[in-house]
């Protein structure tokens, strides 16, 4: 089982991970969404396709662009669709 914390709350926990490029994306039914808000923060990348962002809040303390998915992958990254992954300070156990 993953999880991912920031500021000692699970944020997603999942024995359902997919893991790419040394990223845990859960998914989207194993996100707890109450500490997520949507960024207008896009990139791309160049096998995956464009990502959307969100900001973590907890106990009112925000981590910018900290979580991201892709809701429309290219065809070889199909299996993380809207999956979600996290980086900055957000620990992922296992």
């Amino acid at each position: 089982m993953a999880k991912a914390i920031w500021r000692g709350v699970v944020i997603a926990e999942s024995d359902d991970c997919q893991i790419v490029e040394g990223n845990y994306y859960f998914p989207p039914d194993s996100i707890k969404t109450e500490y997520l808000i949507p960024s207008d923060t896009q990139t791309v990348c160049s096998w995956k396709g464009v990502a959307n962002y969100y900001t973590i809040v907890v106990n009112g303390e925000e981590n910018k662009d900290a979580a991201w998915y892709y809701p429309n992958p290219k065809e070889k990254a199909k299996h993380i669709k809207n999956y979600v992954a996290f980086w900055r300070g957000v620990v992922i156990e296992t």
